[in-house]
């Protein structure tokens, strides 16, 4: 298609940003490779798969050093001032206009709120990752030593925005965990894309890339693992839930050596509040596991604690 300078200035008139930002590299005829070395002189470093994702919307910039770029890309292309940078405003705008499940914050949900928003940020990845879950099967293995040895889930999401091509898994390792040791293995219909782990914390935060990037609505089932093994004593498996959903299922098994004398399914609203619809579990003699079924996750927390004595 060819694109003038009437189609540019219109763009930057209507947006969105993306098709501004297609048109502009399209009528100064820069590919992304050029674009990238322009932007490097000015001290601006991104690389072109960003680039090339901000032009066809499957992400948008965000971060600090993201705007610093799409202001770079302004003087690069000879677009004017703020030009882009105010139809990334009016975008985010318009899109938090569009109906959306209800989401809980990551500080309700998790312990270590502030270590896994930072390594999110990392990632680039908004507070709406664009997905929730509409189903999930985990399996916990705990081994021998009362151990942690890992946990392999199996998820079917949808999305709730074009452009959607990844999923931000969340490991947090028991007390003495090495995040540096922990695995990640993607097993169906994804790929492992970057990783970032803190020590301190035993947080890894792991990305898992689809084969296919989907549209509002779409539907997607992908499996992984994270293999740990690396820290103490673990007393109970928990997870938490953003959106409500659909069924979640979590089974817990022990090895023969190390089995609890008790376990109990429990819920809690957040972090901080009290602990909730206990019940008792029987320990299967032959398959020396635990599960729950939810049918209907809502926002919160549910796990499944035991007693070593």
């Amino acid at each position: 298609m060819g694109h003038t300078e009437a189609d540019l200035a219109q763009l930057l008139h209507t947006g969105p940003f993306h098709l501004a930002l297609r048109t502009a590299l399209a009528v100064r005829g820069l590919p992304l490779q050029r674009v990238q070395h322009h932007l490097a002189h000015r001290g601006v470093k991104v690389g072109v798969t960003s680039l090339s994702y901000w032009q066809q919307g499957a992400r948008r910039p965000q971060r600090p050093e993201s705007m610093k770029a799409v202001r770079a890309l302004e003087e690069v292309l000879q677009l004017p001032d703020n030009s882009l940078i105010r139809l990334l405003r009016e975008d985010a705008a318009a899109r938090a206009e569009v109906e959306r499940p209800a989401a809980r914050s990551y500080r309700s949900l998790v312990e270590a709120s502030g270590v896994v928003e930072q390594l999110l940020a990392e990632l680039e990845c908004p507070a709406d990752g664009g997905l929730h879950t509409v189903g999930h099967q985990e399996r916990v293995r705990i081994g021998a030593g009362r151990e942690l040895l890992g946990r392999d889930s199996q998820q079917v999401v949808r999305a709730h925005r074009d452009g959607v091509d990844r999923y931000l898994a969340i490991h947090r390792g028991d007390p003495g965990c090495d995040p540096s040791r922990v695995e990640v293995r993607a097993t169906e219909n994804c790929r492992t894309g970057r990783v970032r782990r803190h020590a301190e914390t035993g947080v890894c935060v792991a990305e898992l890339l689809f084969d296919a990037r989907l549209r509002a609505g779409d539907t997607y089932l992908f499996s992984y693992a994270f293999e740990d093994g690396t820290g103490g004593p673990s007393r109970e498996y928990v997870r938490g839930f953003g959106f409500a959903g659909g069924q979640y299922v979590l089974q817990v098994r022990f090895d023969e050596a190390a089995l609890p004398v008790r376990c109990r399914r429990f819920a809690q609203a957040s972090t901080g509040a009290p602990r909730g619809g206990r019940a008792e579990l029987t320990l299967s003699g032959r398959h020396r596991a635990v599960h729950v079924v939810e049918q209907g996750v809502r926002p919160g927390i549910l796990g499944i604690e035991w007693d070593w004595s």
